[in-house]
């Protein structure tokens, strides 16, 4: 295991201990997590990104094109390494800080999808699961919040000691944040799951980044009160599959922008998967023999 505790195998006594206590879940979460890292990184986000362009395309039965709960599904496997990696360390502090995190998550996106502000005038078009209020997904903290908390990982990583500083981390961590949505946005309008009102840069405009800028902030400062941060940093360091969640981000949006030939995100997605490589995270030892 990463944290270098006993591994434990996923049968019947280790499901029993995993439903029992935390300690148990942990690791049983983390052996899946651990020995599944291929079929989670890049499995499931390629069958994702054929499955969202096929339907799309309109190449699926209406029963499974753009099918809620399957998308609910492909998104919550590709988030169990951030969500094992992170369990660890949330303890009462973090937990509330996580909970204003999604507070926020919910109020600034029924803010935008209602009045325009701050990521300008929006409406989603393709279901996402329940709605909050008819308006918003509940299960938005699950898309959005990971991005935030991916960013901020790398840039831990890729900063090391520079990162104590949050003239030099808040930031970093935003520009990385905006570098993220202009992946996701873009590919995200082509396949029709939301649409502003106004145009910009493949379909998305300027103010939606300015309204990223804020929420990353917000975000940084939140995940700074959640987490100590040096035992964060210490916690993605030997944990090798923390950051696989931003290699399905990377997979799969790059690849939806790819199919709409949109080039600059395209080569941005590449950058990530550039800087994941530089944080000498893979021996590519996770592909199944």
């Amino acid at each position: 295991m990463a944290d270098g505790t006993e591994q434990v195998t996923l049968d019947r006594e280790g499901v029993s201990r995993a439903f029992s206590d935390r300690a148990g879940f942990e690791a049983a979460l983390d052996t899946l997590v651990d020995t599944n890292r291929f079929t989670i990184a890049v499995v499931f986000p390629l069958i994702g990104a054929v499955t969202l362009l096929a339907s799309a395309q309109g190449l699926l039965p209406s029963l499974l094109s753009f099918n809620p709960a399957l998308v609910l599904f492909g998104v919550f496997v590709m988030r169990l390494p951030l969500v094992s990696g992170l369990l660890p360390l949330v303890d009462r502090r973090g937990a509330v800080a996580l909970s204003l995190l999604f507070a926020y998550t919910y109020a600034i996106e029924f803010l935008g999808a209602t009045r325009g502000i701050p990521y300008g005038e929006f409406s989603y078009n393709i279901s996402l699961g329940p709605m909050l209020a008819g308006t918003i997904p509940v299960a938005l903290p699950l898309f959005f919040v990971p991005l935030v908390v991916n960013s901020y990982l790398l840039c831990l990583l890729l900063l090391r000691g520079r990162a104590a500083s949050p003239l030099v981390r808040l930031p970093v961590v935003a520009a990385t944040v905006v570098a993220v949505d202009l992946v996701l946005d873009p590919a995200a309008v082509a396949l029709g799951f939301w649409e502003f009102a106004e145009g910009g840069f493949y379909g998305v405009p300027a103010m939606n980044y300015a309204g990223w800028v804020l929420s990353a902030v917000v975000a940084t400062v939140l995940i700074d009160a959640a987490f100590d941060r040096e035992q964060l940093r210490e916690r993605v360091e030997v944990c090798p599959y923390m950051l696989d969640d931003m290699v399905s981000f990377v997979l799969l949006w790059g690849a939806v922008n790819a199919f709409y030939q949109a080039w600059v995100p395209v080569a941005i997605a590449a950058g990530f998967g550039v800087a994941l490589l530089a944080t000498d995270r893979f021996d590519f030892d996770v592909a199944p023999l």
